[in-house]
């Protein structure tokens, strides 16, 4: 496996290891808030589009679906199932039809970005989040479920 793919993997790994600090915890409430522009639950379903679309790419059959949300925990199952269809493709040997920097800069940014927004969200509606020293993280490639290891350092407020 090159580099870039290796990158690529550790990458997703760290997102799902950060969308599942952002989501634990959350009250089912959560999934509705209002407070800012788009409700968590609608955040959520974008993302699980974007790794629906990443793995098209990859397959070299790209394409595009906006999801109507699903019931909460439905809609975290869903996400995650898309982020392992995408890393089972990126640990395979089938040929990548997308370059890993457009990759990047699409859709992992874009979830990356994401899932500061639903932490932010987490605090605006009440339910924060503990803090964490992520540079520390037990982060490996292939962990991209909902389960991840325990927090390092945390950090109470």
């Amino acid at each position: 496996m090159d580099d870039k793919r290796q990158l690529l993997r550790h990458t997703v790994a760290a997102l799902a290891y950060r969308a599942s600090r952002a989501l634990d915890g959350a009250p089912e409430s959560f999934a509705t808030f209002d407070g800012c522009g788009r409700q968590p639950i609608q955040i959520l379903a974008h993302m699980g589009d974007l790794f629906d679309w990443a793995l098209s790419s990859v397959q070299g059959s790209e394409r595009w679906h906006n999801s109507n949300p699903l019931p909460w925990q439905q809609e975290k199952a869903r996400f995650f199932a898309a982020l392992k269809a995408f890393d089972d493709y990126l640990a395979s040997d089938q040929p990548l039809h997308a370059a890993a920097e457009p990759l990047f800069q699409g859709p992992i940014a874009d979830a990356l970005t994401h899932v500061g927004q639903l932490a932010m969200l987490r605090r605006i509606a009440g339910s924060k989040t503990c803090g964490e020293n992520f540079f520390v993280a037990k982060i490996t490639a292939g962990q991209v479920s909902e389960e991840q290891p325990e927090a390092v350092h945390p950090h109470r407020r």
